[in-house]
């Protein structure tokens, strides 16, 4: 049985940074505070807590007083520094490049002197928390767009800048932009409307990679965990262009699945799965 992991799955360079972060205190200490999920796979999340990483909820956080936490890639609201700072919490913050800037750009976008009047847009998952710390940079006043449904939230009369969550899909994105502009040049407005290309192409690029990757084998195994949103995305991708593909987030889940020796497998995951556990899989459909 040939069977191939997909080099380029697995961490994108802001989980690394978080999860290196983590091991590195880890390593001198007995415990570290996280808030939220690391990342989002439970897998690597009982690795961590195994090692003594702590994670807790925000309601948690304001409650707690004179300890180290970090913050992990997606990042944080404003709020979040100011608690930190009045409860002596020492932060090991470990924001993903990426959305750090994005963030930067938001806030200067908010503050500046001609800001009055004007709506910043954010292309992202409601609720989502990157998206939480990039509405933070707004004070909240931001207008979140999850889909093209949301658009009439938008108000056509102000001056509107567009930014997108680093994670969202280029395709959709490009899409709910053309809506946007359509709208205002129906009434005449198109000079209200300005956007910004804010998607991380290491996550995008990934898209059309994982789809050739996918159309090269009989079987494609997908690790990802169920609450990844971009695991659920790739995933898709996966099964659009090879139907005998299937989404797993233990190597229990390949209990159900059967392999042939003269089939071709190749096993790939989500920017938040890691090689450990794809390699823990393959291990597993050798074995069978």
């Amino acid at each position: 049985m040939k069977c191939v992991i997909d080099t380029r799955s697995g961490f994108c360079v802001g989980v690394i940074k978080a999860i290196k972060n983590a091991e590195n205190y880890l390593a001198q200490h007995h415990y570290l505070y996280c808030l939220g999920d690391i990342v989002h796979n439970n897998e690597e999340v009982t690795r961590l807590t195994n090692l003594g990483l702590l994670i807790i909820s925000h309601k948690e956080f304001v409650e707690l007083h004179n300890i180290t936490v970090l913050i992990r890639a997606h990042g944080e609201p404003p709020e979040t520094y100011h608690i930190a700072k009045k409860n002596n919490i020492t932060l090991i913050d470990a924001t993903c490049p990426v959305v750090l800037d994005l963030q930067k750009r938001i806030k200067a976008n908010h503050e500046c002197k001609n800001s009055k009047g004007k709506q910043i847009l954010i292309f992202g998952k409601k609720g989502h928390a990157e998206v939480i710390g990039l509405l933070g940079q707004t004070g909240s006043q931001g207008v979140v767009i999850s889909s093209m449904n949301d658009i009439h939230h938008i108000d056509f009369q102000k001056y509107s800048t567009l930014y997108s969550q680093t994670t969202q899909s280029l395709e959709e994105y490009s899409i709910l932009i053309d809506a946007i502009k359509k709208r205002y040049h129906e009434l005449g407005n198109e000079t209200l409307f300005s956007f910004h290309d804010t998607i991380c192409r290491s996550v995008a690029n990934r898209s059309n990679q994982i789809k050739k990757f996918a159309a090269q084998y009989d079987k494609i195994i997908f690790v990802s965990g169920e609450k990844s949103s971009n695991g659920l995305y790739l995933f898709g991708l996966c099964k659009d262009v090879n139907s005998n593909s299937f989404f797993i987030s233990k190597t229990k889940d390949l209990e159900h699945l059967s392999f042939h020796a003269k089939e071709s497998v190749g096993i790939c995951g989500a920017t938040s799965t890691p090689m450990w556990l794809m390699k823990e899989v393959k291990t597993k459909i050798l074995g069978k």
